[in-house]
């Protein structure tokens, strides 16, 4: 292996695995839906803390499964206009959406959450329900953590769609 394809195969297995805690989140969240739906209409009982962990499940589900989507093509793309362009053009314009849209995204994201986070960490923020789930800080931590994975994700992209992009050509042309 090159030393240049290691950075890119940390990054793969990086995503790759918040692609698993994100599916063992999913399974977790079907498991904890249908006790919650059992013990509801089954046995006329309720749990404010398993209806918040439904919550704390969906958001890390979403969360962490950004990254790992968009490095399995699985997020939305439209393809109008570049289903007809060459894949050298169509890797350059991957490039200029990622350098452009992508990166400058996540970076706002990372930034804009920040304080959000960093107040209720300092609190150390917990459910206003009572009976609810302690903790909340640990739940917003995923926004700056998911915007850097996508963000960490979309560098791996970029530098694929470069190569694919600027393949063969000597510097200057």
């Amino acid at each position: 292996m090159s030393r240049s394809a290691l950075p890119l195969r940390v990054i793969a297995a990086i995503s790759e695995c918040a692609g698993r805690a994100a599916a063992a989140a999913a399974a977790l969240l079907v498991l904890l839906v249908f006790g919650l739906v059992l013990a509801r209409y089954g046995f006329g009982l309720g749990s404010v803390a398993a209806q918040e962990a439904v919550l704390w499940l969906h958001a890390a589900i979403f969360l962490l499964g950004l990254g790992f989507a968009y490095r399995h093509d699985r997020h939305v793309r439209v393809d109008v206009f570049s289903a007809r362009w060459s894949p050298r053009a169509r890797a350059r314009a991957e490039l200029a959406g990622i350098v452009l849209l992508l990166l400058p995204m996540c970076v706002f994201a990372i930034w804009i959450s920040s304080d959000y986070v960093a107040a209720s960490w300092a609190a150390r923020e917990g459910s206003r329900d009572p009976g609810g789930l302690p903790a909340w800080y640990l739940l917003k931590a995923l926004i700056p953590l998911s915007a850097g994975l996508l963000a960490l994700q979309g560098l791996a992209r970029a530098a694929d769609a470069a190569r694919r992009a600027f393949a063969g050509e000597s510097p200057g042309t």
